[in-house]
């Protein structure tokens, strides 16, 4: 199981390139793009056989940009007074916009494979039918959350309507999920090793996810029945409403 290799190698990454990332969020995003434009020109160049694979892991199957939305939305369930979420919170913005750039190059293959067969009249699958309707779903929302990451929009918007533009990120992560456990259930019922493995590890992921964002939820609806103090919050997390700045 791959994922299980770029999730935690993804983390480390984002710890250890915080600053620069932070600092020079504009040379990850090209270097995003410069990703996504190697994975879609091998289908006309010839590529190392490693470089295609590397490509098909991290790209094609969307594993580099799930480990980012990950741990997007996991520091959102760290306490904001921990070392951690300090650290990492700051650009959580940058991260999902790193994710998007890389999700759209998986949009664009499946879109250009599988619309024509979704168009067609004749001999609709349903199951492709169901894929295609969550992927457009997904596409709509990743859509929106990837423009409203945008630091020149985040400035104008109000926090009322930012805060409901970032709800939508609980409905976003569980569709992926949705999606995922969808393409895969049919091989792991029929006792396909690998698919169940991954299934296993994204219900773990995304299970792990829920438990961890309902205990805070239950932790803030305990602190807002507690004495108040006014704190200063700066209004540069992503995917986490709680943590946007009031007007």
């Amino acid at each position: 199981m791959n994922f299980l290799l770029t999730f935690p190698t993804t983390c480390a990454a984002v710890y250890l390139l915080r600053k620069p990332i932070k600092r020079w969020p504009v040379v990850f995003y090209l270097c995003a793009i410069a990703l996504d434009t190697l994975y879609l020109a091998s289908g006309f160049i010839v590529l190392p056989r490693w470089l295609w694979g590397i490509l098909v892991e991290l790209v094609q199957r969307c594993e580099l940009a799930l480990a980012l939305f990950a741990i997007v939305m996991l520091i959102g369930c760290l306490d904001s007074t921990s070392r951690l979420h300090r650290r990492l919170s700051p650009i959580r913005g940058e991260l999902s916009i790193i994710a998007w750039i890389l999700a759209m190059s998986h949009v664009t293959v499946y879109a250009v494979s599988y619309l024509p067969r979704l168009l067609s009249t004749n001999n609709l699958d349903e199951n492709i039918v169901v894929s295609m309707a969550v992927a457009l779903i997904l596409l709509a929302l990743l859509t929106v959350l990837g423009i409203t990451s945008l630091n020149v929009l985040k400035r104008i918007m109000t926090a009322t309507t930012w805060n409901r533009a970032q709800r939508l990120s609980y409905v976003f992560f569980g569709l992926v999920f949705y999606h995922l456990a969808f393409i895969l259930a049919p091989a792991a019922l029929h006792g396909g090793i690998a698919a169940q493995r991954s299934l296993l590890v994204y219900t773990a992921l995304f299970g792990a996810y829920t438990i961890l964002r309902i205990a805070k939820a239950i932790g803030n609806g305990h602190a807002r029945r507690q004495p108040r103090v006014t704190q200063v919050h700066q209004p540069d997390c992503l995917f986490d409403p709680d943590e946007k700045a009031t007007a």
